[in-house]
């Protein structure tokens, strides 16, 4: 049994004992501990905050938990019930709340689930909240309420359609282009509340002919569901089968956006972002910023517009919309499919990125594989290097970026998020796991051979 607890939240498989998974106690002691943390940011004041779920087998089970000590810590709740993860941050920012959950694990197997935890922007704590709503989960200070103080719960299941709306009265959002552009799109919603979300999102926008797969949100995934190539070959083939002009895939909470293009072809999840960030700019100049394991093709992008600059973020989201913030970016985000457009909301936010995407493909008039050969061209390759568990990984690491910054080939060595080695015609990553002893090595070039040859170089010198 598993449970990692990290920025992105307290994240473990159901059952097993307390503490060693995501079992019952541990969602009460992990939702009072963060309650508590928010009764300190907000002194004297009685807490609301917003609770959806994706479409989990567990999500029932964890949400009347969550619900229940939130009741009984003197917390009001705006229950959304079946939701995304965009849609609860929406719903924190217009329902005025205080802070957030979702219960979801993302892309994570269906015996997965976990808590991520929101602030009043809607948006996930920082690293240091993360860790006092840690320490106080092992401390004694938690106090329960009285029973006249006891939560009050509220029921709204509109938050769908009204996070929805918001996408629509968005000024870059076209949706007479895309009604005109007749578009046929296949959805993969793998059985998660994706399939509440984007099959109604793509009709509000005009687009008639909708074929939907695995739309029913049971939480039986139909698939692996992380939206990477090796899990999508059933859409492709759908795509193919049924002539679309496009495939969309999210992951089961919807903050990840993958792209199929008429060939049945992947668009490439790193280039979800890149794409977006492409028509953005064209009508909003501005920043960009991804994270340091995302592709050089956002910065090649950002810099055919005069003015833009392109900035990396360590990895995480909220690294990433904190370094929006600082730089004024317009559009972020990271290569895993994640956009991030501040004119809604800082998150990560699939609806938008749909959205956003069919404007662009309408206007250009191109086929979805026309529009990502306009796109320069890069390979990543994902490797690990295995390690003892008695060996100093940041010693070893901060060897390897004296090694490189000592090298007059190499362009820039960032040592922010891990290490990071910038070559001319590409880049190496390397980050250690919180969870194994093993080093992440993320490479990129124009060729997947490249991309390799530059990562097998530096795994030589670890």
């Amino acid at each position: 049994m598993s449970l990692i607890k990290s920025i992105s939240g307290i994240r473990g498989t159901i059952g097993g004992p307390a503490g060693e998974g995501l079992t019952p106690i541990d969602v009460v002691k992990f939702t009072s501990a963060f309650a508590t943390f928010l009764k300190g940011a907000h002194p004297g004041h009685r807490l609301k905050l917003a609770v959806g779920r994706d479409a989990r087998l567990s999500g029932a089970m964890v949400d009347r938990l969550v619900v229940g000590t939130l009741q009984g810590m003197g917390v009001d709740v705006l229950e959304t019930g079946l939701s995304t993860t965009p849609t609860t941050e929406m719903t924190v920012i217009d329902g005025h709340c205080d802070g957030g959950i979702i219960i979801t694990a993302s892309h994570n197997p269906k015996h997965w689930n976990a808590l991520k935890l929101l602030n009043s922007k809607g948006e996930f704590i920082s690293d240091a909240e993360g860790k006092e709503v840690l320490r106080l989960a092992e401390s004694p200070d938690i106090n329960y309420a009285e029973v006249d103080e006891l939560g009050q719960v509220t029921e709204e299941e509109d938050w769908i359609d009204r996070h929805i709306e918001r996408v629509l009265g968005l000024e870059l959002v076209d949706a007479e282009a895309i009604k005109k552009a007749n578009f046929k799109v296949a959805v993969d919603a793998v059985n998660s509340t994706g399939g509440l979300a984007i099959p109604r999102l793509l009709r509000r926008l005009g687009v008639e002919q909708v074929v939907e797969l695995n739309c029913e949100p049971t939480g039986h995934f139909a698939h692996n569901p992380e939206p990477i190539p090796q899990n999508l070959t059933q859409i492709s083939d759908c795509v193919r089968e049924n002539g679309c002009d496009l495939g969309i895939v999210v992951d089961p909470d919807v903050d990840r956006l993958a792209l199929v293009c008429e060939t049945g072809e992947m668009f490439g999840e790193e280039y979800t972002l890149v794409s977006v960030a492409d028509y953005v700019l064209q009508h909003t100049p501005g920043n960009t910023v991804s994270n340091l394991s995302s592709s050089r093709a956002l910065r090649d992008v950002t810099r055919r517009y005069a003015g833009c600059e392109y900035n990396a973020a360590a990895v995480g989201e909220v690294n990433v919309t904190t370094l929006m913030r600082e730089s004024g970016a317009v559009i972020g985000g990271e290569g895993n499919g994640g956009v991030i457009y501040p004119a809604l909301h800082y998150g990560r936010d699939a609806l938008v990125g749909v959205a956003l995407f069919l404007t662009l493909l309408a206007k250009k008039g191109m086929k979805v594989s026309e529009l990502r050969k306009t796109y320069p061209e890069y390979n990543i390759s994902k490797n690990r290097k295995d390690l003892t568990p008695d060996m100093d990984v940041d010693a070893l690491l901060a060897k390897v970026a004296a090694f490189y910054k000592a090298d007059t080939g190499v362009e820039k060595v960032t040592t922010i998020d891990g290490v990071k080695i910038d070559f001319a015609d590409g880049w190496v990553h390397l980050r250690k796991s919180n969870t194994e002893p093993i080093i992440r090595i993320y490479s990129e070039a124009a060729t997947e051979a490249r991309a390799n040859e530059l990562a097998q170089q530096v795994m030589k010198q670890i």
